[in-house]
């Protein structure tokens, strides 16, 4: 039932009811918790009480100190509204009229470092902050997300049995932990974005490949990648890729994907992931890849001047299409590993740059449901950094090492037959290029180093001295070596 009485004890507020806010809302209310309700417009209030009031308690508010007043201590709010000046300003209007010990909850995509920032002004005031990362969409907002919240522990204390008993639950587990402390938990959710950035762009190149290379119609694609998602590649965006591919545009009669602008846009979480990492020095390549493709499709301009620009001698198209579609599911699958590999690989620096002391085997659970790049192998995630928790790339845990080797031959095909074809494929390709570099055991970097120190006088290490040791050689002099 829906109550009006702001005078009512609710356990949790929600400010911000949009979309996500209300149904995260109706998530605590459907879950058997007074929410105190908030909108700096009453009718999306009224709205919300008057189509979902039945389905549990809620209270209705006003202003922010009814709000407040309506909730038992410590007080639990959590702020749904746009990220940046907007979350600014709930906040700064909610410690105004909250006490120590009280907990504010920024459920927003908010850029980490701000989160970091919040929650210092708030602990000057004795409140709790806890920065918390939710993903799963409006779907998942509802019947479960996955939930990635930041702040002390002294919070999560209070806090964390609510967010648990509504996120998503894979085996019984909850998708909801204690990241770690201040800004842990949106930079966790910020590599999460990066990470889908680069699973959503392998899939597109994917698609491509199957379109432009074997000629296939998207209903005929769509079929593939139902197989594929009974297999390894199991996953909520490889399902939702055969759901878009089948739906029929009422207009036209065409498949909808061939009548959508082919211009990708993108609302910043996977630009600060490529920053972040740039700032670490953690080559994220595939997320990189992913941002700029992006980028490069909303590139209208440069796009119209090139078209018909020349592409050389093409090859022929691939003749035998079962084993092409097969290279191209190895390689999607050997790509999207590496994806997951560089994130990791970000989530531990930024963890250790931080000292939030990240568990990364806790994220591969969490992100095992309710999420956008929930996935079945996760679970193989999970079990790796369970056997090695200083795993130092997810490439050489067992399972994702054999699985690497039995696609590399297709994936290399899939990227040479690309190339051939004019067909961009820059998520394969750096994918491929990574995992080359990786294992390449002298890279040309020794030549880099050389000619820093020539014009730069930059000095370098030898192979035959103490790691740490510096030397530069005399160019403009007798070009002899020096200790640096």
């Amino acid at each position: 039932m829906s109550t009006s009485d702001s005078t009512a004890t609710a356990q949790i507020g929600v400010t911000g009811l949009a979309v996500m806010g209300s149904n995260i809302a109706r998530n605590f209310a459907r879950n058997g918790y007074t929410v105190a309700v908030h909108n700096r417009t009453v009718a999306k209030t009224d709205a919300l009480i008057e189509q979902f009031g039945s389905e549990g308690d809620f209270v209705r508010t006003e202003t922010i100190p009814e709000f407040v007043a309506a909730l038992e201590r410590p007080r639990r709010v959590l702020i749904m509204v746009k990220a940046g000046a907007p979350t600014d300003a709930v906040i700064a209007e909610l410690a105004d009229a909250m006490e120590p010990g009280d907990i504010i909850i920024d459920g927003g995509n908010s850029l980490y470092t701000d989160t970091i920032r919040r929650e210092k002004a708030m602990a000057e005031r004795g409140l709790h902050f806890v920065g918390a990362g939710i993903s799963g969409g409006e779907e998942g907002a509802l019947h479960g997300p996955s939930i990635m919240p930041g702040g002390s522990a002294e919070s999560y204390r209070t806090l964390g049995p609510m967010l648990e008993k509504i996120s998503a639950h894979v085996d019984g587990v909850p998708c909801c932990t204690h990241i770690g402390p201040d800004g842990a938990g949106h930079f966790v959710k910020m590599v999460h974005n990066g990470i889908e950035y680069s699973d959503m762009q392998l899939i597109g190149e994917a698609y491509q490949l199957l379109r432009d290379g074997l000629d296939l119609t998207a209903p005929q694609i769509a079929d593939v990648f139902t197989e594929w998602n009974a297999g390894d590649l199991d996953s909520f965006l490889v399902e939702i890729t055969a759901e878009v591919l089948r739906q029929i545009d009422a207009k036209t009669g065409k498949p909808l994907v061939d009548v959508i602008v082919d211009e990708a846009e993108q609302k910043g979480t996977g630009r600060w992931t490529v920053k972040s990492a740039l700032d670490l020095g953690i080559p994220v390549t595939g997320i990189a890849e992913a941002v700029f493709a992006r980028a490069l499709s909303g590139s209208v301009a440069q796009r119209r001047a090139t078209t018909g620009l020349a592409s050389g001698t093409l090859s022929d198209k691939p003749g035998d299409a079962e084993r092409f579609t097969e290279d191209v599911r190895r390689a999607l699958y050997a790509s999207k590993i590496i994806a997951y590999a560089q994130g990791f690989n970000q989530i531990q620096a930024g963890s250790e740059e931080y000292n939030w002391n990240i568990n990364p085997g806790d994220l591969a659970t969490i992100w095992r449901g309710g999420c956008i790049i929930r996935a079945k192998f996760l679970n193989r995630i999970k079990e790796a950094f369970d056997a090695d928790p200083d795993l130092p790339t997810l490439i050489v845990a067992p399972y994702f090492r054999e699985a690497i080797e039995a696609g590399v031959d297709s994936w290399r095909r899939v990227v040479a037959t690309a190339t051939g074809l004019g067909v961009p494929v820059p998520g394969f390709a750096s994918a491929l290029s990574y995992y080359d570099a990786l294992r390449t055991e002298r890279l040309p970097a020794a030549l880099i180093q050389g000619l820093r120190d020539y014009f730069g006088a930059h000095t370098y290490g030898r192979i035959d001295a103490e790691p740490g040791q510096k030397f530069h050689t005399l160019w403009s002099g007798d070009r002899s070596e020096v200790p640096a």
